[in-house]
């Protein structure tokens, strides 16, 4: 069933876990995220970000994305990920996503406060959720202390945006880590306490079950996981073509040997934020 992040994120916090939000850019990703999900009976959140136009256009994969959650026998939320263009919000609101994230990081504070406010009220008129970032995540594999969010900074961005969630900077970046992430748990509970709101992770790949579990204890309900899902899946077909010892190798061989993969990762990960054994 299709639901809104908001309703997801206070099922999150009812039962102290956090929602798996999975990047679909592809038929097999999304089939491998809902497959997943369906097994473990859990809430899932899945995801399309503009980057990944590269792959498939937010106009094909859009419609479609609505149309499994609908279908879905667990509740899933619809989300823009990393929407830095009003624009190209509400276009994936008239598709019928369920939730958008506008991202503003990268403008000073009123700058940003002032777009996800107008993101907030638009996305208000489609019954849909808004998650916003304060902060600067690191990048070249590692993370910048200089962006980390502030937890003042926080609780006036949400008490004049009035966002469902917020994504914030601790430690985590983008893509693969060159070290092992160094994140600031009591960062992120200050966040959650001043600013009232669930907390978002994004760069969940690459961390430590134990992390997870902590950064989870101390109030982030939303983990942004893509990266090693998509090289679990990759490798897999990469360990089929080397194995393989046929003359001809066959896509859909392929795309369905890389979608196996890509739902076993994305389970494991399922389970280390639902807190299942």
């Amino acid at each position: 069933m299709l639901v809104t992040m908001k309703r997801v994120l206070e099922y999150a916090e009812a039962y102290g876990q956090a929602i798996g939000a999975f990047n679909a850019c592809t038929l097999e990703g999304l089939q491998a995220i809902l497959e997943a999900a369906e097994e473990l009976r859990q809430p899932v959140i899945i995801q399309f970000a503009k980057v990944h136009e590269a792959y498939i256009s937010l106009d094909v994969i859009g419609p479609i994305m609505v149309m499994m959650a609908e279908q879905a026998e667990v509740p899933v939320c619809v989300h823009l990920d990393h929407g830095e263009e009003l624009g190209y919000l509400k276009k994936a609101l008239e598709l019928g996503f369920s939730s958008v994230m506008y991202d503003g990081s990268m403008l000073d504070f009123e700058k940003n406060a002032a777009n996800t406010q107008m993101a907030v009220e638009t996305a208000a008129a489609y019954g849909a959720s808004v998650e916003a970032e304060l902060g600067a995540m690191g990048a070249n594999g590692a993370a910048n202390e200089s962006g980390y969010t502030d937890p003042d900074g926080a609780a006036r961005f949400v008490k004049l945006t009035k966002a469902d969630a917020l994504a914030c900077s601790f430690g985590t970046i983008h893509g693969l880590y060159v070290s092992e992430p160094k994140l600031d748990f009591e960062r992120i509970a200050q966040i959650r306490q001043k600013a009232g709101i669930p907390v978002v992770m994004h760069g969940g790949s690459g961390v430590s079950e134990a992390d997870f579990k902590e950064c989870i204890k101390r109030g982030v309900r939303k983990i942004n996981y893509y990266t090693y899902a998509a090289k679990a899946a990759g490798m897999a077909v990469k360990e089929s073509c080397l194995q393989s010892k046929e003359e001809i190798v066959y896509f859909h061989d392929l795309a369905v040997r890389g979608r196996e993969a890509m739902k076993k990762d994305v389970m494991a990960a399922m389970k280390v934020f639902a807190g299942i054994e």
